[in-house]
């Protein structure tokens, strides 16, 4: 039987009512937020607040796919990955961002920028958030000295059809990577028009860089 007293489906707030940070490093804070639930319960959430970020799906004028073979720690191997970094800077344009990620990552600019696709990442756990542009008209550019694991990055080009068989196969399995790939086979094949390079995002994470502009100290 039916409680007609109930809210419906989807109109429930959920507010927070109380919350405890945890931890909060270099790219990452966790805390843990007391939920307010439908019919009464108050429920712990934990939530990893993490930066903003953006990738950049490059195609060449040969229809390759410009991918880079990255070393990731916490799986411990490397994976076929479109370049891609966070917005760690307050108010950093995230075009300028990609721009950068690009060329420090394989050498490259792009004269055609637009949006390819917005993607929450886990939104079970973390507010992470990443932003993917399509990049066509791709030109060698100065590359900054790479550090780090990016010392041992390769640049893989492969064609679009072969790095969409990549994704279906369980080759390809960067969330990011597949999210583009797929993205522009999809918009290829329906002939859709993408969105301008500036087009508002409204899902951008905010959250872990107002904490870290909060704990920086005054003057």
């Amino acid at each position: 039987m039916t409680d007609r007293g109930a809210a419906e489906p989807g109109s429930h707030e959920f507010g927070v009512v109380s919350s405890e940070t945890v931890y909060s490093g270099a790219i990452v804070a966790l805390r843990l937020d007391q939920v307010s639930m439908p019919g009464g319960r108050i429920a712990e959430r934990e939530v990893i607040e993490h930066h903003g970020a953006v990738a950049v799906a490059a195609v060449d004028a040969d229809d390759n796919l410009v991918l880079i073979n990255q070393y990731r720690h916490p799986i411990g191997r490397r994976l076929l990955e479109l370049p891609a970094g966070l917005l760690d800077l307050p108010g950093e344009d995230p075009l300028l961002a990609a721009q950068r990620e690009l060329a420090e990552e394989t050498g490259l600019a792009a004269r055609e920028w637009s949006v390819l696709v917005d993607v929450v990442l886990s939104p079970g756990f973390t507010d992470e958030a990443l932003r993917v542009y399509l990049a066509r008209e791709l030109s060698e550019t100065d590359r900054p000295e790479p550090e780090l694991e990016e010392a041992d990055l390769e640049v893989v080009r492969m064609p679009v059809a072969a790095a969409v068989r990549a994704a279906l196969s369980g080759e390809l399995v960067n969330a990011t990577a597949v999210a583009g790939v797929l993205a522009v086979a999809a918009a290829r094949a329906g002939d859709i028009a993408l969105r301008p390079p500036h087009a508002p995002w409204s899902g951008q994470p905010t959250a872990f860089l107002s904490r870290k502009a909060a704990r920086q100290p005054e003057g």
